[in-house]
C-alpha cells in the first residue's frame, strides 16, 4: 500500500464526498482520483452514490470521482490498521 493510498484510507472511516477528500487532503485532483480508483479495484473502498445508498455496479472512479462519495471496506480498513 502506497502512503498515498493509506492517507486516503485514513480519511474512509465514514462516508465522505469526493470534494472533502479533496479539500481535507489537498491533492491534486489527478493524484486523488487515481489513488481512489486503485484502492477501489482493490476491493478496500466502495462507492457510493450517497450518503446511505452504495453503488453495486461496477464504478469508472476516473470518469464519475468527483459526484461520488466513498467508504472504507471491511477489507480497507484491516489492511490499514495492519500498517
Amino acid at each position: 500500500m502506497s502512503d498515498a493510498e493509506f492517507d486516503l484510507l485514513d480519511e474512509l472511516y465514514f462516508v465522505q464526498p469526493y470534494h472533502y477528500l479533496l479539500d481535507s487532503l489537498g491533492w491534486d485532483e489527478n493524484l486523488l482520483l487515481s489513488t481512489l480508483d486503485s484502492l477501489y479495484r482493490d476491493g478496500l473502498i466502495k462507492c457510493l452514490q450517497s450518503p446511505d445508498e452504495e453503488r453495486f455496479d461496477m464504478v469508472d472512479v476516473l470518469e464519475e470521482g468527483r459526484s461520488l462519495y466513498f467508504l472504507a471496506t471491511k477489507k480497507g480498513l484491516m489492511a490499514h490498521n495492519a500498517l
